[in-house]
């Protein structure tokens, strides 16, 4: 292998070049015309060219290749290339005197880009080969473009999804702040779900991404109390029964309202949330609200919500109520003081329950007439 050094126009060090020729006067001849356009390597069999090239994949602006050589003829060298994708990336030109339909069939087939004559006719040679290779060039720069886009417009679109996802805990840590909570409750809720969906075998079936969206989801649940009077929802005491059907409608309001957010239906979470917010207080012996399901009628997710609402509800103070310890939260869950739920779902919080208690860690020590 041999190198001869040429530079650009403006002074620089071009790109490279292989020759492969086994004739040293076609090597030397190729070489002349394209020195002031490039940096020219030779090689005089196509072994040798092909060391060459693997060895450094992305580092020729063209190859010249001729067809009848010993040993590793042309073609050889092109079906060994052709695996590796080099061909798609550095253009190659067949040198021969020898221009048969079926040795031109079988080169195009393997990616050669175009055919060098000879004898060689040098203004014709250099020509064809500076424009394909400007042609490659930019098809480089387009593609380098064209990813440069899509990363930003990724980049963007995981800022618009940021954005849309402090917007909803924002949203819902408000509206909790009407009832006197500092707004971690729908924090809480958010990873009790994770963790149920994630780590116990109620989540099975879901993708990674259908548990985001459901967590995600889980925070909305009780958007509907916005609709709810401030002398209900912040009532310190037990509601009278005309108080509780009004407090119940937080059910159905937080559907309505998910439901006129238009660009709410963009997002995974949509049907997630519309479903978690209406039916997060149904119970599996079917007394729940607003549509009174019972068993499997409940979404999965809208159960996990269900029981995470309880569990917080009772280990945290709230306006009507002190908090609950937790082992007096756990008997009334599971001795069914505070609503019917999946048997399954118990069996499973029970086994991740000392991880979601370690949630409260810090917090106001976990002792009520229920949970609203």
């Amino acid at each position: 292998m041999t190198t001869q050094t040429g530079a650009g126009a403006d002074g620089a060090r071009a790109s490279r070049i292989l020759v492969v020729d086994d004739e040293e006067i076609n090597r030397l001849i190729l070489a002349a015309l394209f020195e002031e356009h490039f940096e020219v390597v030779t090689a005089s069999d196509g072994q040798e060219a092909l060391e060459v090239l693997l060895a450094d994949p992305g580092g020729f602006a063209a190859v010249l290749l001729d067809v009848m050589m010993p040993n590793v003829d042309g073609m050889e060298v092109l079906k060994r290339l052709k695996p590796t994708g080099l061909l798609e990336r550095v253009p190659v030109f067949l040198i021969t005197a020898e221009r048969g339909n079926a040795v031109m069939e079988e080169a195009y087939r393997l990616g050669v880009m175009d055919f060098i004559g000879k004898p060689v006719v040098p203004y014709v040679v250099v020509r064809r080969v500076l424009s394909v290779v400007e042609l490659f060039e930019a098809r480089k720069r387009l593609s380098l473009t064209v990813e440069d886009q899509r990363l930003q417009l990724l980049e963007r679109a995981e800022q618009i999804i940021e954005l849309n996802r402090g917007m909803i805990e924002s949203l819902s840590a408000a509206i909790e702040f009407r009832d006197g909570e500092s707004g971690e409750h729908v924090r809480r809720i958010h990873d009790i779900t994770r963790t149920m969906l994630l780590e116990t075998p109620f989540g099975e079936g879901l993708s990674a991404e259908d548990v985001d969206d459901i967590a995600l989801a889980s925070i909305m649940h009780d958007v509907g109390k916005i609709a709810i009077p401030d002398a209900i929802l912040c009532k310190p005491g037990r509601l009278t029964a005309e108080e509780f059907e009004v407090m119940k409608t937080h059910t159905t309001q937080g559907a309505v309202l998910l439901g006129r957010i238009p660009q709410m239906r963009s997002l995974g979470a949509y049907r997630y949330a519309v479903d978690i917010a209406r039916h997060h207080h149904e119970r599996w012996d079917g007394r729940g609200y607003p549509d009174g399901l019972a068993g499997d009628e409940i979404s999965p997710w809208a159960q996990v919500v269900g029981l995470a609402d309880v569990y917080d509800a009772l280990t945290n103070r709230r306006v009507y109520k002190p908090a609950f310890t937790r082992e007096e939260s756990l008997r009334m869950i599971c001795d069914g003081e505070c609503g019917a739920f999946n048997p399954r779902l118990l069996e499973c919080f029970l086994e991740v329950e000392p991880a979601i208690a370690r949630l409260y860690e810090g917090a106001e020590a976990p002792e009520t007439e229920g949970e609203r």
